[in-house]
């Protein structure tokens, strides 16, 4: 099984690498036929192909490890980042059916290159590098659930980032092969109805995951406070849109900051101490 994990771990790698090498073909095709709706049409059905690719490889990867180590990806760094990149590759392949913005979903995938990166680096290169299972990590279903919660959710604020990066470069000024910025505005707002919800479930299965290992649903702990923090982020997000009325760059800068939030819940393991301090490692 450990051979499996690492064919799925790098196969994963190349094919979001080379997704990042396509994008920029795909640019370039963009760019210099402007306005030609059929630019780039071979490069961008290879794309979608390679983003289910990637997406059964990351699958695989999870599936492989799961078995390996006999419970889900929730016991270090290296397997967040493995579930973080499923959940961004796996919604950006929803976006693109249901908005057909190939650019969002496939920017999206970078992100999810730069993950296993990470994820290779903190494993010293080797993605079969694991560790034995601590207690408060045995319950297995509510962890799962909360994993699973975590990275789709995550997956959804990532590609919220990546519409609002791209809505405030076209508000400066308008690029014609980039999506129009109304329709950036629209997915950006979809993705925090997606992503919210699930954030929110996120910290319920966590507190009650609390109760069970440590005997109190709630401590303060910094990474606790950090994805409360970022919860806030994206609820003033929807306060500010639904009841105040923002919308456009506003919003786009809300949820820019909101995602370095998450970024910086997710990689909060090496900057605090406490409870979720066994994380980090392979």
């Amino acid at each position: 099984m450990d051979a499996m994990q690492a064919i799925f771990f790098w196969a994963s790698l190349l094919s979001l690498g080379l997704i990042t090498i396509g994008l920029i073909v795909y640019i370039a095709n963009l760019a210099a036929a402007r306005k030609n709706q059929d630019a780039g049409k071979t490069v961008r059905q290879i794309l979608v192909f390679m983003m289910w690719l990637a997406f059964a490889l990351l699958s695989g990867a999870i599936a492989a490890r799961w078995v390996a180590t006999g419970h889900g990806p929730f016991s270090s760094m290296f397997e967040f980042a493995l579930a973080f990149a499923w959940g961004i590759v796996g919604l950006g392949i929803l976006y693109w059916m249901r908005y057909k913005t190939l650019l969002v979903s496939g920017a999206s995938s970078i992100l999810a290159l730069a993950l296993i990166v990470f994820a290779a680096f903190s494993t010293g290169f080797n993605p079969t590098q694991s560790s034995e299972l601590v207690p408060a990590l045995q319950q297995n279903f509510l962890l799962s659930t909360h994993v699973a919660a975590a990275a789709l959710s995550y997956g959804a604020f990532a590609i919220g980032f990546v519409t609002s990066i791209m809505f405030l470069m076209q508000r400066k000024r308008i690029i014609p092969w980039m999506p129009p910025p109304d329709k950036l505005d629209r997915i950006s707002y979809n993705t925090v109805i997606v992503g919210f919800p699930l954030l929110t479930l996120v910290i319920i299965l966590g507190a009650l995951w609390a109760h069970v290992a440590w005997g109190r649903y709630w401590s303060w702990d910094p990474k606790e406070t950090a994805a409360l923090v970022t919860w806030f982020f994206y609820a003033a997000y929807l306060h500010t849109r639904v009841v105040v009325g923002w919308q456009g760059a506003r919003s786009a800068a809300l949820l820019v900051v909101a995602f370095l939030a998450v970024v910086f819940t997710f990689f909060g393991n090496y900057f605090f101490s406490g409870l979720h301090a066994f994380e980090t490692g392979g």
